[in-house]
């Protein structure tokens, strides 16, 4: 969408000027406004000026090239700011270069705390560091001149008025990546240097049938309002907003139309968890079961409003853990279910197995009423709406990664070979696998996308991507799968409590004030004082080492049969000690309650 205002448009390029008392960032490209904005490195205070302070011949200032400012963040005495270092084309998206942030750099504002009490300063370097963790913010992606918290349905719904506002003023707050950080810059006015940032995923290709040329965008927009890692944000929130819940919209170009096709994914609605305890499968545990159906309703109620009807497709299995989850979900969706909300359970392992995935043509058939309805956005060559869609597919397993992946996609192969069929480019029992290069290009492109999401929550790429890359199982992705199920159970159980508390501190989920407790960590005592992980590790493998040893030297002396049998069962101890105080010695997040 084009911008009414120049004046209103962002800074494209800027340099960052560090002084011994203030960053300046200086314009260079973009805006027509061209005031320079000062950061005081004292307490974060900002101000526009008139132009760049006259430099000391003894402390040139140190110049760096910026694409864009992220936000402020202030903790405790200091403040902190995130801005771009580096930056990579992707592609456009309705006209619009689309860029993702290849590089993030924090410049601390923090010279108060010279003057601060020690325990104080202890605190806020803390805090900082935590911080740091959001440089390496995977999945970050950005527009100067169009919003991508938006969908293409939404965008061309936008008002006059609208579209002459800010970016920022016109994106959807939960898909804004940035929203908690710009408040700062917001409350100063600096519109030019406010630029909307989203966490998710972003790919396209062009691909030829015959004459015609196909372009194919996907975008997956997340949501912040429960954002986090895999197993620290689980269910829903009181509210009804859910883990891992990501808006896909799949975007087809051709001759002047555009159509677009949204779907949704999200964990199961009611509160429930799986906290990690060093086993392979945390079980699953069920939160005030009672508060279910009210949880459930509200968040049905939220898509409603944003999304029209509704098919909740649950992809979980009817037995164990997963069962216990199915059974809540299906009963308590059969109370809040209307006209307007539908819910469909397919046991995508009972149907599928791990290599017939083609059998999701059952479920397709199943929804395909409902996609026939509810439909698809398809604009004209002169932008005018020839229909929209007016309902969304939410699909869920239990992470809705790996299976939730690759069932969207297949969902999206048929409402793409649906559009296709309704501009005359295919025919009517022509598909998607009739065009060698299109397959191709198309499941890659639903795979990268799979791979991006599912980094995002878990930190490794998804499982059964082989199949969604190449449209059948092989022996390489089964190994890989293998690897990265091994990376999950590492990071779950030894990283991703940290990245949890990062996530919280830079979305706004937990404040700090000085009126609160100001401590970072659980400072309780007991065994969560003592509790490391690896030296636990370590006295195991030593006692099972001198086990052996003193088993060696049995034939000489049969006293040392005994100390062998001391050794292992020191060592026996305590890994039953560590199993059975398992949570202690994970990597937990270690901030209070998030705010309401």
């Amino acid at each position: 969408m084009e911008k009414g205002d120049s004046g209103q448009k962002l800074h494209t390029k800027m340099r960052l000027w560090e002084f011994p008392n203030q960053y300046v960032i200086e314009p260079i490209e973009g805006s027509s406004s061209r005031s320079p904005l000062s950061i005081s490195r004292k307490d974060g205070t900002m101000k526009l000026i008139d132009g760049i302070p006259e430099c000391s011949t003894l402390r040139v200032p140190k110049i760096m090239t910026i694409f864009g400012v992220i936000g402020m963040l202030k903790i405790l005495a200091g403040s902190y700011l995130l801005v771009i270092t580096g930056r990579e084309c992707v592609g456009t998206h309705m006209g619009h270069p689309i860029y993702k942030i290849s590089s993030m750099k924090v410049f601390p504002c923090d010279q108060t705390l010279n003057n601060t009490p020690a325990e104080q300063k202890k605190t806020e370097m803390e805090f900082s560091r935590l911080i740091t963790v959001a440089e390496k913010t995977y999945g970050l992606f950005f527009s100067y001149d169009t919003n991508l918290t938006l969908s293409v349905q939404r965008l061309n719904e936008l008002g006059n008025e609208s579209k002459l506002l800010p970016l920022w003023r016109q994106a959807e707050p939960r898909y804004l990546w940035n929203n908690y950080m710009l408040e700062m810059l917001i409350d100063h006015k600096l519109d030019p240097f406010l630029l909307p940032v989203v966490q998710g995923s972003f790919h396209h290709f062009q691909a030829a049938i015959g004459k015609d040329i196909i372009d194919i965008t996907l975008i997956a927009r997340r949501c912040t309002r429960r954002n986090g890692t895999r197993m620290w944000r689980r269910g829903a929130d009181a509210d009804g907003y859910c883990a891992n819940f990501v808006e896909s919209e799949q975007v087809m170009q051709f001759n002047g139309y555009t159509a677009s096709f949204v779907q949704i994914r999200g964990s199961m609605p009611f509160q429930w968890e799986q906290i990690v305890d060093l086993t392979y499968k945390p079980k699953f545990e069920i939160l005030k079961p009672d508060e279910a159906p009210r949880v459930m309703e509200r968040h049905f109620l939220d898509l409603r409003k944003k999304y029209g009807s509704v098919v909740a497709i649950d992809l979980v299995n009817t037995h164990g853990g997963e069962g216990r989850l199915y059974e809540k979900f299906s009963t308590t969706a059969q109370q809040v279910a209307g006209d307007d909300v539908r819910y469909i359970h397919f046991d995508f392992h009972g149907t599928c197995g791990h290599i017939h995935f083609d059998r999701l043509s059952i479920l397709y058939d199943q929804i395909s009423d409902f996609l026939e309805r509810n439909g698809y956005l398809l604009l004209n060559e002169k932008g005018e709406k020839m229909k929209e869609q007016l309902g969304v597919v939410r699909t869920n397993c239990v992470d809705c990664l790996d299976r939730t992946n690759v069932t969207q996609s297949m969902i999206g192969r048929n409402m793409l070979e649906y559009q296709l069929r309704r501009l005359g480019v295919f025919g009517a029992e022509e598909t998607i696998s009739s065009h060698p290069n299109l397959d191709d290009k198309f499941k890659i492109l639903w795979a990268d996308h799979g791979d991006d999401i599912s980094i995002q929550y878990s930190g490794t790429p998804a499982l059964k991507g082989d199949f969604t890359r190449f449209g059948h199982r092989t022996v390489q992705g089964i190994l890989t799968d293998g690897w990265n199920a091994l990376m999950r159970y590492y990071l779950n159980n030894f990283a991703d409590g940290t990245k949890q508390d990062a996530i919280d501190l830079m979305q706004g989920h937990y404040i700090i004030s000085v009126g609160r407790d100001m401590t970072p960590t659980s400072q309780n005592g007991g065994i969560e004082s003592i509790a490391s992980f690896p030296l636990a590790l370590g006295l195991v493998l030593t006692g099972f080492f001198f086990a052996t040893m003193s088993l060696r030297q049995v034939r000489y002396d049969f006293r040392h049969f005994f100390l062998s049998l001391m050794w292992a069962g020191i060592s026996i101890g305590i890994a039953a000690f560590v199993r059975a105080n398992g949570r202690v010695f994970c990597n937990r997040p270690r901030l209070h309650k998030p705010r309401s």
